[in-house]
């Protein structure tokens, strides 16, 4: 997952991003909410875990821009001292999917975060096998079909697909893409995420009479959109 992460303890931070890469994440951490808001409005995340008492602003004021102003659906998780069942209710009754008071402890930490994020994802999830017809991706094997066929990827080509077909929907940034295929400390230029989102989009003919559709949003990112499933909801 790629998790920001809003807490002005320094210390505290550095060991739950610790904790967090040693589990596999990605982390981006923020000591204001001014940081916090203005990395969030140029970059997407499958995470945020908010700090209540910041220095420029209150949790509780992050977390409904989050979700009112920003209109942001990913799991947001409350990491704080404050410990009333009133400050609880009021961050779960504003948005927030999990509430944990410190201090936390590692392994329940991450398995919070973990069941947060499976409740978001669709039910019928497979990591190993992605079916979009008429798309299929077997991970395991590195296949990708159209209609059964095969389709020539390079392994990059094909763990960016394999992302966007699993984020179907969802505005991605560049630098969100760039870290889920070549890795957060890869020395590559957005530019390549560029050039790679075109072949996909060439090799497996993502066009409305397939059923998909993969547009940039100018100076932000990408969202591949299944056309099929907007159409059933109209």
């Amino acid at each position: 997952m790629r998790i920001a992460l809003l807490e002005d303890d320094q210390a505290q931070s550095a060991t739950l991003a610790t904790w967090l890469r040693g589990a596999g994440h990605d982390v981006h951490t923020f000591v204001t909410a001014r940081d916090f808001k203005l990395e969030v409005g140029r970059e997407s995340f499958d995470a945020f875990l908010l700090d209540w008492m910041l220095p420029d602003q209150s949790g509780e004021d992050v977390l409904r821009w989050l979700r009112e102003q920003r209109g942001e659906s990913v799991p947001v998780i409350f990491i704080t001292a404050r410990d009333s069942e009133e400050d609880i209710v009021a961050a779960l009754s504003a948005g927030a999917d999990d509430y944990m008071v410190k201090p936390v402890r590692r392994l329940e930490m991450l398995s919070r975060i973990e069941a947060v994020w499976r409740r978001s994802q669709p039910r019928n999830r497979d990591h190993d096998v992605i079916d979009h017809p008429p798309y299929r991706f077997e991970v395991s094997t590195h296949r990708a079909l159209r209609d059964g066929q095969p389709i020539e990827m390079t392994e990059k080509e094909f763990n960016l697909a394999v992302f966007l077909f699993r984020n179907v929907g969802r505005l991605l940034s560049r630098g969100h893409l760039l870290e889920a295929v070549w890795g957060r400390n890869a020395s590559v230029a957005t530019r390549t995420v560029d050039t790679h989102v075109s072949r996909v989009r060439s090799k497996l003919e993502l066009r409305p009479e397939n059923g998909f559709r993969l547009t940039p949003a100018y100076n932000y990112g990408y969202r591949l959109e299944n056309l099929a499933a907007e159409d059933g909801k109209t």
